[in-house]
């Protein structure tokens, strides 16, 4: 039984030299795919957790500075760094307020400008969209190398496959006398190892994109309700309060 027994190993290692580099090249596919799969699936974890902690904070507190230090303290949520840079810029547009509003100065206006206001809404705007589409690419970055090993590992494996068997078949010719299948029975096996091993590489890999690709497509989904709520928000208590008082 122990003579009989399937060894990779062993089949790898008698293997012709370019099976070997197939075996190679897709083992480098699955420690790379496999070390991404570790750090994405960490990542968007942590990432789909804070950013729902985050926005029930959000909701509760209605306090933009109490927000606003809530959100240093989630480093991964991709909502609480949008909303800090919104914050950011919303800050910049209430000291231009403040400014406006100094009764020190005669010549400034004592009321909001809802020209200026407008222009600070559109730049808070704009700051939401740039970091929205930052935290994407961040969601997303790595995560299509598991989409490209799941296309081509099957078809590495499958060139291997292919090589090793025309080797084997191509040594009969100079095997006078010996037709039977015990002849290419081994090289076949160590061929038909690349295939199996391609297939091993890209079915967690596909498995592992698939889950990535939902997660961050509900990641991104609150981030685009969230982002729209938020500017509802600002557009209702400032510009419509500059106006109101103009």
């Amino acid at each position: 039984m122990g003579a009989e027994s399937l060894n990779v190993i062993e089949m790898i290692l008698n293997a012709g030299l370019m099976v070997q580099f197939v075996m190679l090249l897709l083992f480098i596919f699955s420690v790379a795919s496999w070390a991404i799969i570790f750090i994405k699936y960490r990542y968007i974890r942590r990432a789909y957790r804070e950013s729902a902690d985050f926005i029930e904070y959000f909701w509760e507190t209605r306090d933009f500075s109490e927000a606003y230090a809530k959100s240093k303290e989630l480093r991964f949520s991709p909502i609480a760094r949008v909303f800090r840079i919104a914050y950011m810029e919303l800050r910049k547009l209430g000291d231009g307020a403040v400014r406006q509003k100094d009764p020190s100065s005669a010549e400034q206006p004592q009321n909001l400008d809802p020209p200026g206001t407008r222009r600070g809404f559109d730049n808070v705007k704009r700051a939401l969209e740039r970091s929205s589409i930052t935290e994407s690419i961040r969601l997303v970055q790595m995560v299509p190398f598991l989409a490209t090993t799941g296309n081509i590992a099957p078809f590495i494996g499958l060139f291997g496959t292919v090589w090793g068997i025309m080797n084997s078949f191509h040594s009969i010719a100079f095997k006078k006398g010996v037709t039977s299948i015990a002849a290419v029975a081994p090289g076949i096996s160590e061929a038909l190892i690349a295939t199996a091993a391609g297939l091993a590489v890209a079915i967690p890999a596909v498995i592992a994109f698939n889950y990535f690709n939902q997660k961050i497509r509900i990641i991104e989904s609150e981030l685009e309700s969230f982002s729209s709520d938020f500017l509802n928000i600002v557009e209702r208590e400032l510009i419509l309060s500059g106006e109101g008082s103009a």
